[in-house]
């Protein structure tokens, strides 16, 4: 028996340490503190040989060294009132997560050998589960009338540790104790005593039918390891909490779901009350039959119900109870639901039938189009802007994304344009309970202490405090945690405001909307403010006056019933091709994540029409891609400055500058062209501080702007007067380049194969089908004004010596509706501009040898592209026609010092340096360009 005892002494405590010996007698209790662990093993079976013993048990966990000087090394027998035990404050730290296992049976007796066996039984299905969620092996023990499971752990001994073993104990608790076993919850204090293994188990009787049996280790690692803190943390995490409570969604109030289960035909292994509640635990796994066991359900006090599985491949205890329902409601048939109906007595309650908005929003989110439907219910109030009613449904879709950072929104736009009125007519068509109502002054935020996750928070053109600056930058930045921010009120005292999780912000103002970095968290997007949408606006309120248009509350409930079900649950998405998505630019490290959650967003949307991945993952598709990349490219164009970071005045002042071909120019020069005053300009161009925060203007922003503080002389009324003046310098190239930073495309290897969730189809990028409509639209999004002076004459110029002709690109940053197609498949675009060729050549010439892409690039229907491509190849000149980007490369060039004539590329400047491998030669200026993109695509080499 000493030996037994020596061999689990040198498992508990590998370390060493001081262990107090503890043993409990009918009348009196036996101490000692020990650091000699053969003199503590021979203590121990002196003492458990004494008839009135029924148990000898040693702490766990790390014991103050100063505690041997109480009892050193010696057993003090029938301790007295002053003598002292080890007490939770005792303990150093915490170095084992214990857990008892107890047959249940009239207390003061033994166990019988069935009601041991199960406990035995249940200890190994209960490590088995904590090995999917990431728990090691474990020491396996016989308590001599239950089981023992005991693993390592590294944790200081503080309150929050307390709190993670008594979860974790409780959430064992709730799903594993049943009406034979029960997992002792109450293990949790870090001075609890444990049966040291070796000795015997003595209550009542030793009787043939319950015997005393000996403790003993079943089972143990050579090496133990120690339970990651994280897994710890989801052990103790998978059942809901106290506090907060899910709300209660439509019906399930009147849904009794004992009855529920029992009517659906679901077993029920267990029943206990928990939280306020009642959980049930079911025989079987409703949402796998990969196992049996672990799926729960739970209904609080409040009517609101949570269902769940508690393996990694069932979602680890996420929130299932809509898919739940959805498996025995959602999928019968509508004969068999009206059969099942007419069976039953007619309801009492219009809340214990489904509604029929709610039918429909299932419907549609199984067979229809839920963002169009939304969209097309938002147009009904709101005229146009559905790019922006887009990025706002998005960013609430990514509230029920569980893999996202949150997409959060900024619009801007002229006074009076209807930004306010589009957030509003928005959140009309969200459950009101999600909604912050009215609009949020700077410091409201501090005073709304019942705010739950999932709110949608509307800063309506007010000028942000900096303490919401950096607490908005905070809840942006921890989208999935809950915020706390300390401030001081007006009388000094400490208030905690907290932001529950997954809030989403949306921002509007006329121009900039806060803090640089605050921006960057943002959907940058504008407000339609042309004269077509005037129009289109005036012409809606002529009808909504005529009684031509009415409101349709019906489609509004639709949506927010759509938006119930989806916040019912928080499902991870999976972007199998994410790997082949490519960015033009992605220097933001902010905007590539944007969007892939897009496309998750899109996804998780739609996810009644998505398959699922074996972990329970939605699987995003080249749908979802399309979608994600049609919003991000349009929010990078036309209507937004996502990429850039421009305002809408600010992309207008570049536009301009662009369209009129201004190398240089002062700030009167934009007044006179924009409209606005010295001071908004100047403000534009530098940016300026307000309230100790800086922000950014175009010359921070824009690289191809450069301001030059000189001195010039005026004659103003027979004076000559001087006096400083900024004058700005503007490189188109440059700006071409910048602004056409956010295109992406999916690059598609043909090794890759088809894997990206669609069910088939002809996805090789070689083919001159995909090549043609790739680059139609492209050419399409970007809406160039490419205006020859002879543009009559370009095709011609073209035939004749197979050269791009004389064209000026002045390629605005507005962009026309992606995927719209024009009718000459010859000539998508009308004429093709040097930024378009290039930015297409930035895609499809990433390999410049022969192969599958120049022998698709030749059957391509776009002739000045195959013109322009097949010209870089050979050599031949291309005046006025910027290279496209890598394809030349500036170590093929050297300087020369004879005379080369004008350059190849541009035509105008002296050509210096030349490739006898091209037969090329080329401008100081060319070259520079050549240097600038390879910068950009990692240094020069």
């Amino acid at each position: 028996m000493t030996r037994e005892i020596e061999k689990a002494l040198s498992i508990l405590f590998p370390k060493g340490g001081i262990v107090e010996l503890r043993a409990l007698a009918d009348y009196n209790t036996h101490s000692g503190y020990f650091d000699d662990y053969a003199a503590l093993a021979e203590k121990a079976d002196q003492i458990n040989r004494l008839s009135d013993v029924h148990g000898v048990y040693v702490t766990l966990n790390e014991v103050n060294p100063a505690l041997l000087s109480r009892r050193a090394n010696r057993v003090k027998m029938k301790l007295g009132r002053k003598d002292a035990t080890t007490a939770d404050a005792d303990i150093v730290r915490r170095r084992w997560l214990p857990v008892d296992l107890d047959p249940v049976r009239p207390s003061g007796v033994s166990s019988t050998d069935e009601e041991h066996e199960a406990a035995i039984s249940k200890a190994e299905k209960i490590a088995g589960f904590l090995e999917t969620i990431g728990f090691p092996r474990q020491v396996l023990a016989d308590s001599g009338n239950g089981a023992h499971l005991l693993y390592s752990i590294e944790l200081p001994n503080d309150d929050d540790a307390t709190a993670l073993i008594k979860d974790c104990l409780n959430t064992l608790d709730a799903l594993f104790s049943d009406d034979s076993v029960m997992v002792d919850a109450a293990n949790y204090n870090a001075a609890r005593i444990w049966k040291l293994y070796g000795t015997i188990s003595c209550k009542g009787d030793d009787t043939p039918h319950r015997p005393h049996r000996m403790a003993k280790i079943l089972d143990a690692p050579e090496e133990i390891e120690t339970v990651a803190a994280e897994n710890l943390r989801r052990l103790a995490t998978l059942l809901p909490k106290d506090e907060p409570k899910p709300p209660a969604k439509n019906g399930e109030k009147a849904i009794d779901l004992s009855r529920w289960l029992s009517e659906h035909g679901i077993a029920v292994a267990s029943e206990r009350p928990w939280q306020g509640g009642t959980l049930f635990v079911l025989e079987d796994c409703p949402f796998s039959s990969a196992h049996k066991d672990g799926a729960f359900a739970i209904q609080f006090d409040n009517g609101a119900i949570s269902a769940g599985c508690h393996h990694n491949s069932c979602g680890g205890g996420k929130q299932r109870w809509a898919e739940l329902r959805a498996m025995y409601e959602i999928k019968k048939s509508k004969k068999e639901r009206a059969k099942k109906r007419s069976e039953q007595p007619a309801p009492t309650s219009p809340e214990s039938e489904e509604s029929p908005e709610r039918t429909k929003a299932i419907e549609i989110l199984r067979t229809g189009d839920p963002i169009a439907f939304m969209l097309d219910t938002f147009n009904i109030e709101h005229v146009g802007d559905r790019i922006v009613a887009e990025c706002l449904i998005m960013s609430v879709v990514s509230q029920s994304v569980l893999n996202t950072k949150g997409l959060h929104v900024s619009i801007s736009g002229n006074s009076g344009k209807g930004k306010t009125h589009a957030c509003n007519t928005m959140l009309r068509l969200l459950p009101e309970e999600y909604r912050l109502k009215g609009t949020v002054s700077n410091k409201a935020l501090f005073y709304f202490d019942s705010l739950r996750p999932g709110t949608v928070l509307l800063f309506d053109d007010v000028t942000m405090s900096e303490d919401i600056q950096e607490l908005l930058k905070s809840a942006t930045a921890n989208f999935r945690e809950q915020i706390e921010h300390r401030t001081l009120t007006t009388d000094r005292q400490l208030r905690v405001c907290k932001i529950p999780e997954r809030c989403v912000w949306w921002l509007v103002k006329v121009e900039n909307i806060g803090d640089d970095q605050v921006m960057n968290r943002m959907l940058t997007v504008w407000i339609d403010d042309s004269s077509d949408q005037d129009r289109a606006v005036l012409e809606h309120m002529k009808k909504v006056e005529a009684g031509e248009i009415k409101p349709n509350e019906s489609a509004a409930e639709i949506c927010r019933a759509m938006w119930d079900i989806l916040k019912e649950d928080c499902l991870n998405v999976a972007i199998p091709f994410a790997t082949r998505i490519q960015f033009l630019a992605s220097s933001n490290r902010r905007n590539p994540a944007m969007l892939f959650d897009l496309i998750k967003c899109h996804a998780r949307l739609n996810f009644c029409q998505r398959k699922k991945n074996e972990d329970g993952s939605i699987i995003a598709t080249r749908e979802d891609f399309n979608s994600g990349k049609n919003l991000y490219t349009r929010i990078n164009g036309d209507t937004g400055g996502q990429e850039t970071k421009l305002t809408r005045n600010e992309a207008a002042a570049l536009s301009t500058v662009a369209k009129t071909g201004m190398t240089s120019f002062n700030i009167r020069n934009i007044q006179e062209l924009t409209g606005l005053s010295y001071y908004q300009t100047y403000r534009m161009f530098h940016g300026y501080n307000s309230r100790g925060t800086s922000y950014a203007g175009l010359l921070e922003k824009c690289p191809a702007l450069t301001c030059i503080d000189t001195t010039v002389t005026l004659d103003e009324d027979g004076y000559c007067v001087r006096r400083r003046e900024n004058h700005y310098t503007f490189d188109f190239e440059m700006y071409k380049i910048w602004i056409g930073g956010g295109d992406i495309w999916l690059d598609e290897s043909p090794e890759d194969g088809d894997n990206d969730g669609d069910d088939g189809g002809d996805d090789s990028p070689d083919s001159p089908e995909n090549l043609c409509s790739f680059t139609e639209d492209l050419q399409q999004v970007r809406k160039g004004c490419c205006k020859d002076q002879n543009s009559e004459n370009v095709s011609g110029s073209l035939k004749e010596d197979n050269n791009i002709g004389t064209s000026t690109c002045t390629d605005s940053i507005l962009r026309t509706s992606a995927g719209t197609q024009k009718a000459d498949t010859g000539h998508p675009s009308g004429c093709v501009s040097p930024c378009e060729i290039g930015d297409v050549a930035n895609k499809i010439n990433r390999n410049t040898s022969s192969g599958p892409i120049e022998t698709s690039l030749k059957q391509c229907p776009s002739f000045l592209l195959q013109t322009s491509y097949n010209n870089i190849r050979k050599g031949k000149s291309a005046a006025k026609f910027r290279p496209l980007p890598g394809v030349l490369d500036h170590r093929d060039f050297e300087r020369v010092n004879k005379e080369l004539g004008k350059c190849d590329l541009c035509g105008e400047g002296r050509a210096v340096f030349s490739s006898k491998e091209l037969q090329t030669n080329i401008c100081e200026v060319c070259f520079g360009r050549l240097l600038r993109e390879d910068l950009r695509e990692g240094g020069v080499r």
